[in-house]
């Protein structure tokens, strides 16, 4: 009778077990439902210049969307030309989407340089460049040693449907805040920085940007508090 129970307690931890299991939305899924919508709506907001209203329907579209979703599996690959999973990171990770023809503020790298020589022990930090090998490495020398530079290698990856959302729905550069279990917890857009724009302000604005990502990741704590700092151009 005890070993029947025991059975049976087992069982239905397993069907819970599933049914969680069963009831993820993966990022794809989330973002494939409501992109057009989105898109229709943020497309006539910056044609009418009311930026404001063009921010709220990206927050709208992050919060009730995308956040509590999980990021799609696929592969990439490292600048060595070796494939990876994305799902072979374990830890938490920071990612952010970019693309060679991006142009960083000049505090933007040695922002996140900053804060992936201070955190990379607790998460990982993975760069994900859209374009050919030979281009991503240009673009790569000032990246701190522990951050994982990648590149999807889209005549590669021509029917991933999953590559073709991460590129075309939220724009480069994104970052993507997600947990160990591959839950995004949080997506923000890269910092906007005009032309010729100070260093320690470009810094700082990244900084904190960053930070505040992470912070919610690992509860860093108040993300105003002592960590956010300016830095002079060195």
């Amino acid at each position: 009778m005890d070993r029947k129970l025991l059975f049976f307690v087992l069982l239905l931890s397993i069907s819970a077990q599933s049914q969680h299991l069963g009831q993820r939305t993966f990022f794809s899924e989330a973002i494939g439902l409501n992109i057009k919508k989105y898109t229709a709506k943020s497309q006539l907001a910056y044609f009418e210049q009311d930026f404001e209203r063009a921010e709220n329907l990206f927050d709208s579209l992050i919060n009730n969307v995308v956040n509590g979703s999980y990021l799609d599996n696929f592969k990439v690959r490292r600048i060595s030309g070796k494939k990876i999973e994305l799902y072979q990171f374990e830890k938490p990770l920071f990612l952010m989407t970019y693309a060679s023809w991006c142009t960083p503020g000049v505090g933007e790298i040695p922002a996140l340089n900053e804060i992936a020589e201070k955190y990379n022990s607790e998460i990982d930090f993975v760069v994900l460049f859209w374009d050919s090998k030979e281009n991503v490495k240009k673009s790569t020398r000032e990246y701190f040693s522990k951050i994982h530079v990648l590149y999807v290698d889209e005549l590669e990856n021509t029917h991933d449907h999953i590559v073709e959302i991460m590129k075309h729905s939220l724009g480069f550069p994104t970052s993507f805040f997600i947990d160990e279990n591959k839950k995004i917890v949080d997506v923000r857009r890269g910092v906007l920085h005009p032309y010729n724009e100070q260093y320690a302000i470009s810094f700082e604005l990244n900084y904190n940007s960053f930070l505040n990502g992470i912070s919610l990741l690992k509860n860093l704590g108040d993300a105003n508090g002592s960590d956010i700092v300016a830095k002079e151009n060195p």
